[in-house]
């Protein structure tokens, strides 16, 4: 059996290695903290963003709270979200809203939030 080192390190690792202090590792890290350490990562994406006097990224990501406690985390997730106040380096959060979320009671409680946020450079 073979093991590759890199697989088994967390993603934010890997990551964090790769791209020190870039905008979107420390709003991921900011929203994983927002959901008290109950939440995994699915998807992340981003896209450039542009107004006639500001610039910033938009940025979707996808979490999954499994299990009770998870979910009851979530529901204070999707409360506290809209009016957190989020301290990122060279970024200001515009927006940051829930888009969807999808609860599944069966075969164990789960639910899937959909939040979007908007990131402005802050020069």
């Amino acid at each position: 059996m073979l093991s590759d080192p890199v697989a088994t390190r967390s993603m934010t690792e890997t990551l964090g290695a790769q791209r020190r202090g870039t905008p979107w590792l420390h709003l991921l890290s900011a929203l994983l903290e927002l959901a008290g350490g109950k939440a995994e990562l699915l998807h992340h994406a981003e896209r450039a963003w542009a107004s006639a006097t500001f610039s910033g990224t938009r940025h979707t990501v996808l979490l999954v709270f499994d299990g009770p406690e998870a979910v009851a985390a979530g529901e204070d997730f999707i409360a506290a979200l809209p009016e957190h106040e989020f301290a990122l380096p060279r970024q200001l959060v515009a927006d940051a809203a829930v888009i969807a979320a999808d609860h599944a009671l069966l075969p164990r409680p789960r639910l899937e939030v959909e939040v979007q946020v908007l990131l402005l450079d802050d020069m």
